[in-house]
């Protein structure tokens, strides 16, 4: 009995180092590759806008203040808008450009397929605009930290959603410490799959 005790002991302090050991590596290791949705108005004519501007307030913003993570969005979004012949304007943009990122526990059970689960962050848009809803899923016992980036393109005098692009994939330590290229990486894979030009822009 005493043997039979001292084994299961052993059993779940191996099960518990491996849980953990398996937690570091995945946060240290290197990161799958996004998962990438995008959904846009098929009765849009992207070509109609010619402008592009921000909010007032925006989704990576903290109380009233520009987040680094702010900035990082800025420079990448600037760089795929206007490659594809979108000007910057701070007044009355054809165009608003809003975006948020969020990082998140999840829990992976072996037992189902991975999928990935949406907390339901939206709020950030503060009533800017109307939207529709877009769903994710997903729990697995292995613990590992997700991150969440969104862009989304709104028809600046209907206030409406036009184009959203969600990217979302498990973080690593060296993202976590320096997301700048990550942002960037993100936004241009986000963008590779964005309809639009501004009038007479041919693509490259």
């Amino acid at each position: 009995m005493m043997q039979a005790a001292s084994l299961r002991t052993a059993a779940r302090r191996f099960s518990s180092f491996a849980v953990l050991v398996t937690a570091s590596l995945v946060l240290s290791g290197c990161a799958a590759s996004p998962d990438i949705r995008t959904d846009y108005d098929r009765s849009v004519d992207f070509s109609s806008f010619e402008t592009y501007g921000y909010p007032d307030e925006l989704g990576t913003d903290r109380a009233g203040y520009s987040t680094l993570i702010t900035q990082h969005f800025k420079q990448a979004v600037d760089r795929e808008m206007q490659s594809r012949g979108y000007r910057y304007v701070e007044d009355d943009p054809d165009l608003l450009v809003n975006f948020f990122a969020n990082v998140r526990d999840v829990t992976r059970l072996r037992s189902r397929p991975n999928l990935w689960v949406s907390y339901g962050y939206y709020g950030y848009r503060y009533g800017l605009y109307s939207a529709w809803p877009l769903y994710a899923s997903g729990t697995d016992t292995v613990h590992y930290r997700v991150g969440t980036a969104n862009i989304d393109i709104v028809d600046a005098e209907r206030r409406q959603l036009i184009w959203e692009g969600v990217a979302e994939g498990k973080l690593t330590r060296e993202v976590l410490e320096d997301p700048q290229p990550a942002i960037e990486a993100v936004v241009a894979e986000l963008f590779s799959r964005f309809p639009g030009r501004a009038p007479g822009h041919a693509a490259d």
